[in-house]
């Protein structure tokens, strides 16, 4: 390092993957961005810092947190050091996720049909029935090509050996991509030669494959199907990805006043007229998509859209129910899933999970609570939520109170170290705890994942919550060629 290094505020911190520096100095995939920056005058890097603000606040890329008392929309943070991946690792990442949303599309097909794997008591049956989101509504209806999770966002975390965990699955609307186009878009923009110096692999074909998809799917009834992108509106958290979704892929962004069900098929009110919709990316969840079957009080969804799916007129990405899926009691057993359907071992790791309502495993999470996190199962975001070593003892005791009242609705996981990237703060590079969130689509052709993802970051020191609504953030994702 040089008198002046961006590098010389720099923490080690025990016990934690940090992937840029290991034992014997900066990690190879790191080593060229590094001595591209490190000397670089704190001015010229604080302006890098205040252009990337400057192009987000410009360009409106926003979230919304409801409950913060602060107005509805925040600008969201960015931080301008790239988070690095060598090649070998992300193909392992690339066959995990493969494999993992092979067998949960699987999974979903049995659970709605034959339900081969509750008879065969490799996954409760009580705790299929008992999940909010399991829709009796979608037993025995017939998906286009049997694929239920079109688009996925499989959340990974790496723990202080390094080794790659599946944290959670979202199968059901998963958000982030629009996050991170423009991360990439705007790093290009501030270190323009840098990409192609390190051999960044592209993840702008994201929205071609997306609408390759979606038109193929629509073929299954007509050669030239029209597609549309459904979304609660503009007060909805992402908005913003849903508007810039329908841009990049030259579609429609309608609401659910935009569209009309006759004769069970689904039409779009034009200026012309009505115009028949074959393909609908809906944002909007399975209570609201149609208040005939459904919430009676819901504005966002269309009356007798279930019904037009339902007889094959239309095609709904994601399908309806898959939130059984991606329940966090369920996900406990997705490695017994691989087994059970592919007969394989699963690629990538699922975090220790301890079932609440089974009184054994409640007692020893209880035992050890402060090195616990506690989960509702079927929360996001980061809410409902405790983390055992950040908590006070009253709230400790709270949570105990809700989960003796409904163990049903929790989980338990030991804390693992979130690894650590290099975060640009206060002039110097500082670690900070992320996750990465690789998004996946599942079309008639197979299964494609562009090279990246989103990767979140805990902002705030010492934090293992990088959920933007917790006060994260998030940065661009290389992987190397």
């Amino acid at each position: 390092m040089s008198a002046y290094s961006i590098l010389e505020a720099y923490l080690e911190q025990p016990n934690v993957w940090d992937e840029m520096f290991s034992a014997e100095g900066i990690r190879p995939p790191y080593k060229n961005f590094v001595s591209a920056i490190e000397n670089l005058p704190p001015v010229e890097m604080t302006h890098k810092d205040d252009l990337a603000k400057k192009l987000f606040m410009s360009q409106g890329i926003t979230f919304t947190v409801y409950n913060s008392g602060e107005g509805i929309e925040k600008i969201f943070p960015f931080d301008i050091i790239p988070r690095i991946i060598r090649n070998e690792e992300w193909k392992l990442i690339e066959a995990g996720i493969k494999q993992r949303l092979k067998v949960l599309n699987v999974f979903l097909k049995d659970i709605y049909h034959e339900q081969f794997i509750l008879k065969d008591a490799i996954v409760p049956a009580d705790l299929i029935f008992s999940c909010p989101a399991f829709l009796r509504e979608m037993m025995n209806v017939n998906v286009p090509f049997d694929i239920y999770t079109h688009i996925a966002g499989v959340d990974l975390i790496r723990d202080s050996d390094g080794s790659f965990y599946v944290l959670e699955d979202n199968l059901r609307t998963p958000s982030g991509v629009s996050y991170m186009l423009e991360n990439r878009s705007i790093t290009y923009r501030i270190f323009p030669d840098l990409l192609p110096k390190n051999n960044v692999l592209s993840v702008k074909d994201y929205p071609d494959l997306l609408f390759k998809n979606l038109i193929n799917i629509g073929r299954q009834n007509t050669h030239d199907p029209t597609v549309v992108l459904l979304s609660p509106g503009i007060y909805n958290s992402a908005y913003f990805e849903h508007s810039t979704l329908a841009r990049l892929m030259g579609i429609e962004l309608v609401e659910g006043r935009d569209l009309v069900v006759d004769n069970h098929k689904v039409y779009m009110k034009t200026t012309k007229g009505l115009q028949k919709v074959d393909v609908i990316y809906r944002r909007v969840d399975d209570e609201f998509i149609d208040p005939l079957v459904f919430r009676p009080d819901s504005m966002l969804g269309v009356p007798g859209l279930y019904w037009a799916y339902r007889k094959g007129n239309v095609a709904i990405v994601n399908a309806m129910g898959n939130g059984v899926a991606d329940d966090k009691a369920i996900y406990s057993y997705v490695p017994d899933m691989i087994r059970y359907y592919l007969n394989e071992e699963p690629i990538l790791k699922n975090v220790p999970t301890y079932q609440l309502a089974n009184q054994e495993e409640r007692e020893f999470v209880f035992a050890n609570m402060e090195r616990m996190v506690i989960k509702k199962t079927n929360e996001s975001g980061g809410y409902g939520m405790l983390i055992g070593s950040a908590a006070t003892q009253k709230e400790m005791d709270t949570f105990k109170e809700d989960i003796l009242k409904d163990p049903r609705s929790f989980i338990g996981q030991p804390i693992i170290s979130l690894s650590s990237t290099p975060c640009y703060i206060n002039g110097f590079l500082q670690p900070r705890r992320v996750d990465l969130r690789p998004f996946a689509l599942y079309g008639p052709d197979g299964i494609d994942i562009v090279p990246g993802g989103l990767t979140r970051v805990a902002l705030k020191e010492g934090s293992l919550v990088v959920n933007s609504s917790q006060g994260g953030g998030s940065k661009d994702t290389w992987v190397l060629a």
